[in-house]
């Protein structure tokens, strides 16, 4: 099985991998940006987007999951940019095949185990997915009216409702596969499964006001990522990529044609 996937741009390879709860569409502002320069390769994850759902799903699966694409597109070697989930994907593929990985730009996120930090999240999924299943509503608004007894960010519920859309049936449904992402939650938020010091160029970009790379996280980046840096981006928080594309779609040009 392939995860779905769309190509622009030309020159050198670039992979995209979006973060949890999104899809494809998610980094399509970078790879906007990128494509101008770069063979843009910006990809749905398992479970996310348009790509296959499955029971299993933890970070060795879903790196070779992208590895599994490489070679069905014939690319040899490309640089990777992930952010959150994503890059943790993106660090795992590194990690696996450090051959296939010209330079790695993750974003906002530490090879490191996080705490659960989206219960009110998934309940208000899950809400709206028995709201669904017992047929109590039907449009966007319903759901995110359901969504806002559990999630008061408006742009989180927007970014979430972006994932709800008409199935085969013509039935509004989750496109990202809730059951799995569940009953896996523990090991999405697990570190990756770091085996040695990966040698690639690596830039951690960090919102300034984002709390997913902390000063304590330096450590366990060198350890795990010899040659890292490191880029702040002020003015931004986790969603740094959608709250400063100018400045974050700069740096990661400017590491990867370094």
């Amino acid at each position: 099985m392939l995860l779905n996937y769309t190509q622009t741009g030309s020159g050198p390879h670039v992979i995209l991998m979006h973060g949890l709860f999104g899809s494809l569409d998610n980094l399509n502002i970078v790879a906007k940006a990128l494509a101008e320069h770069f063979t843009v390769t910006n990809v749905d994850l398992r479970n996310h987007g348009l790509s296959f759902h499955h029971e299993v799903m933890d970070y060795p699966t879903m790196a070779s999951d992208v590895i599994a694409l490489m070679d069905h597109l014939q690319i040899e070697k490309a640089h990777l940019v992930g952010h959150s989930m994503g890059g943790k994907v993106a660090m795992q593929v590194a990690m696996i095949d450090q051959q296939r990985v010209e330079r790695l730009a993750i974003l906002d996120i530490a090879p490191v185990a996080y705490h659960s930090r989206h219960d009110s999240i998934i309940a208000g999924l899950q809400a709206v997915e028995d709201a669904l299943t017992h047929a109590k509503i039907q449009s966007r608004s319903e759901a995110d009216k359901i969504m806002a007894q559990y999630i008061e960010e408006l742009g989180v519920r927007q970014f979430l409702l972006k994932s709800l859309a008409k199935n085969e049936h013509s039935k509004l449904a989750w496109r990202f596969n809730l059951t799995s992402i569940c009953k896996n939650y523990s090991k999405i938020t697990a570190n990756i499964n770091a085996t040695h010091s990966c040698l690639c160029d690596t830039l951690f970009i960090k919102g300034n006001n984002s709390d997913y790379i902390l000063p304590e996280h330096k450590d366990a980046i060198t350890q795990s990522f010899s040659n890292a840096k490191a880029k702040v981006i002020h003015g931004a928080g986790h969603w740094l990529h959608a709250e400063k594309p100018q400045s974050v779609n700069r740096s990661i040009i400017d590491f990867l044609q370094l």
